[in-house]
């Protein structure tokens, strides 16, 4: 019984990679579609798909808007009142733009 189980446990890593992946594209497009751009988006949303519940990444994808700085997004970021998303969102901008986080 046990060499059924290796493939089994293969497949559920490789669905596992393959559902934070998706993830953290939706976050990368939805931060995008929030005004920032393409490269800070890229940089954040690798961070906080770590960091981040379901529930509050859905927040993120709700803030569309116009071309935004990462302090105007952070500002937005604030009035959603969730202070892990805050704190996950502000420092995943500042190590973006400081290029210690790639």
């Amino acid at each position: 019984m046990r060499p059924a189980i290796a493939p089994l446990l293969g497949a559920a890593l490789l669905l596992a990679g393959c559902v934070e992946k998706i993830a953290q594209e939706r976050v990368r497009g939805a931060l995008v579609e929030a005004g920032l751009s393409e490269g800070n988006a890229q940089c954040m949303a690798s961070r906080m798909v770590d960091r981040l519940s379901i529930g509050q990444l859905r927040k993120l994808e709700a803030l569309q808007g116009e071309k935004r700085t990462l302090a105007d997004y952070v500002a937005i970021v604030r009035r959603v009142g969730d202070p892990e998303l805050i704190g996950v969102t502000a420092s995943s901008a500042a190590l973006c733009a400081a290029g210690f986080v790639r």
